[in-house]
């Protein structure tokens, strides 16, 4: 393959730059590269600063309102925003639901919710792993009882990401315990104001309360909720995780990552000169960056694959694999070079506006903030040692 951008491909790169440079707030921008926290409004911000250029439904055609990009495109467009200091987009409505309402959902469905992903009248979390169902995701046991034109669902999520932002939730839900565990899931829509809707905070190591336990408590939800048809949620759910897998080898982060740990290396020093240029240290950071290099390579011959109609399969997991092990390892090298000004850790510095004094130059504390919350990498999406036995059947038919 060509992993040359053509002509047109760069234009659009200068597109994005341009647009960028006009329309991503400098106080966004600045918080994110400083590594402070973001609010609902931030993201709610930046939403709809890209719903109104039309470039919010990265993947979305544009027969659902988005800008109909091909994956060429929207890695592009990745790399630039992640390079730029934008906010992420948040992906649970917009690069998950999304993409399974315009795959399995009812026309109904699609022209009710679709545009209210796009506006921001729906904020949805994903109600997938369980505790006693996480990797192993076909264990789950919250149920979905069909009683007359509702659904009564009694059961709890956890690790719900952002649940407590949300008034939506998508769920998978057991509706049949005969057969296989798989085949008796479903794929179900809830209001998360319903009464027996209870989000209970869980408060991480780094002192924030990003994850929720979500119960549910005779909740009823109109049958015409359910996506797709009943006891066929599995396959809608290995759809969603194929994209979602794909999308968490953030190649884009990494490079961002890699960027602020060279950046750090530079100011700070070992032996009077620049940490950068100690050579045991220049030998992991030279290390990681070929790593990361392999890793973009394949991303691309991914999405070149996924340009010319190829759905990602096995790779998705590689890159999933990869790209999170990536990824920590610049996180471990920054609190490395950051030095014992990585011990003292206060929270409160990252929240915008708190008059709290943090400890150490002001990249110390984002970057004890980003080891921490991104061990889960290596975790959620399917661990990554469910995407190795993934590899071993689908590539090595072991």
């Amino acid at each position: 393959m060509d992993l040359a951008y053509t002509d047109d491909q760069i234009a659009f790169r200068d597109a994005v730059r341009a647009f960028l440079d006009e329309a991503l707030p400098q106080r966004l921008a600045d918080k994110v590269k400083g590594g402070k926290r973001l609010t609902k409004a931030d993201y709610e911000e930046w939403h709809a600063i890209l719903n109104a250029r039309g470039w919010l439904g990265v993947t979305w055609p544009e027969e659902f309102g988005g800008p109909g990009w091909d994956a060429i495109e929207r890695h592009i467009f990745e790399e630039e925003t992640t390079r730029a200091g934008a906010p992420r987009i948040v992906p649970f409505g917009v690069n998950m639901l999304g993409p399974v309402l315009m795959k399995f959902g009812s026309r109904a469905q699609q022209d009710h919710y679709l545009p209210r992903i796009l506006d921001g009248s729906d904020w949805w979390c994903q109600g997938y792993s369980e505790p006693g169902a996480g990797s192993d995701l076909a264990s789950l046991k919250t149920t979905a009882r069909r009683d007359g034109d509702s659904y009564v669902v009694n059961g709890q999520k956890t690790w719900t990401t952002l649940g407590q932002y949300a008034d939506k939730i998508f769920c998978l839900v057991r509706t049949a315990s005969e057969g296989k565990p798989q085949e008796g899931i479903s794929f179900l829509l809830i209001d998360m104001d319903s009464p027996g809707v209870e989000v209970r905070p869980i408060v991480l190591i780094d002192g924030e309360a990003e994850v929720n336990e979500v119960w549910f408590d005779d909740v009823k939800v109109p049958a015409e909720n359910l996506v797709g048809e009943e006891n066929q949620g599995w396959t809608i759910a290995k759809y969603l995780l194929t994209h979602e897998r794909t999308n968490i080898a953030g190649v884009g982060f990494a490079q961002a990552g890699l960027e602020n740990l060279r950046r750090i290396a530079r100011q700070e020093r070992a032996d009077g000169r620049p940490l950068i240029e100690a050579p045991f240290f220049a030998a992991k950071l030279a290390q990681v960056e070929i790593d990361l290099m392999a890793m973009a390579t394949t991303n691309l011959r991914t999405v070149a694959a996924a340009a010319a109609g190829q759905a990602p399969g096995a790779e998705s997991s590689m890159l999933k694999i990869k790209g999170t092990v990536i990824r920590q390892e610049i996180n471990a090298l920054t609190r490395q070079a950051v030095g014992p000004y990585a011990m003292p850790f206060v929270s409160e510095a990252l929240d915008e506006g708190a008059n709290v004094e943090a400890v150490g130059p002001d990249y110390a504390m984002p970057a004890t903030q980003t080891y921490f919350n991104n061990r889960k990498l290596s975790i959620y999406g399917g661990s990554n040692e469910v995407q190795r036995q993934i590899i071993s059947k689908a590539i090595l038919e072991l």
